[in-house]
């Protein structure tokens, strides 16, 4: 696929983070540019690939934009801002008595997205991502890497959509519609890997993460994992028992947290306990 060339002379910088920028068209304020750090050309390709096989599936999320290259070098995404947007931990936030609402609707387009087969030739197994994750962890013990590697084996396959960083900012509401953001790593797999960033966002973060990332008090976001639970696992769902559940999967989720920040994590390894 051959890059667009645009110039950085129609943008201005809006943001940063560990693998590139972000920019906003000068002249239409829905245009917004993903452009990645100098020497990555293949990360922006893959990406927008990958969202145009998640769009195809009919995945609730924004239509994907073009590959672009600027004067420099540098490749990206340009694409179409949804305007007036609201993430659900965002809206949750901004309004806490409407924690039951946001909880449900953000549940109910789990289900769906969790009930969707894919093919799966086309999309990475879930299982395969964590073994790749859990052979390059300079931090656990060969002992440790079996039986966290025997855990995910014996969890059972599934062939359907799983988002990947299922936090609940990244999924956004305007007007009636409702959408996925941030599907770069979508894969398939049992839900249960997915449901439990969820559970780490919502009852393992710290306090000042939790406020920081999701603009609300850690006492917030355990309720509206409380709220999540009934929508998602069914009415009659015990809450402990469930929290027992995922608790190992989201203790799994250090292995991304540990490679991105280069040292151990042992809030969340807590969670590991039953497996270690």
């Amino acid at each position: 696929m051959e890059a667009i060339k645009i110039s950085l002379d129609d943008y201005v910088l809006s943001g940063g983070g560990f693998n590139g920028e972000s920019y906003d068209h000068k002249a239409d304020p829905s245009i917004m540019l993903k452009l990645y750090f100098p020497g990555k050309i293949q990360q922006p390709l893959d990406e927008m690939k990958l969202a145009r096989k998640v769009f195809d599936l009919g995945i609730p999320t924004p239509e994907p934009g073009e590959y672009v290259v600027t004067e420099d070098g540098r490749y990206g995404i340009r694409f179409r801002r949804i305007l007036g947007k609201k993430s659900y931990s965002r809206a949750t936030g901004d309004n806490p008595a409407g924690v039951g609402h946001y909880a449900e609707e953000f549940a109910q387009m789990c289900l769906k997205l969790h009930s969707t087969h894919v093919d799966t030739t086309q999309f990475e197994n879930v299982k395969d991502r964590y073994y790749r994750l859990l052979e390059a962890n300079p931090f656990f013990t060969k002992a440790e890497k079996d039986k966290l590697g025997k855990f995910i084996a014996d969890t059972p396959d599934e062939d359907t959509a799983i988002h990947g960083d299922l936090q609940f900012s990244n999924a956004i509401f305007v007007g009636d519609k409702r959408y996925f953001i941030d599907l770069g790593d979508f894969c398939y797999g049992n839900h249960l890997f997915d449901v439990a960033m969820v559970y780490l966002c919502c009852c393992l973060s710290g306090e000042e993460f939790i406020q920081e990332t999701f603009h609300m008090p850690k006492s917030l976001s355990r309720v509206f994992w409380e709220k999540f639970v009934p929508v998602y696992f069914g009415a009659d769902s015990n809450l402990k028992e469930v929290n027992e559940m995922i608790g190992p999967y989201a203790g799994l989720k250090t292995l991304i947290i540990e490679r991105d920040s280069n040292c151990p994590m042992p809030e969340f390894r807590e969670a590991l306990k039953p497996i270690l």
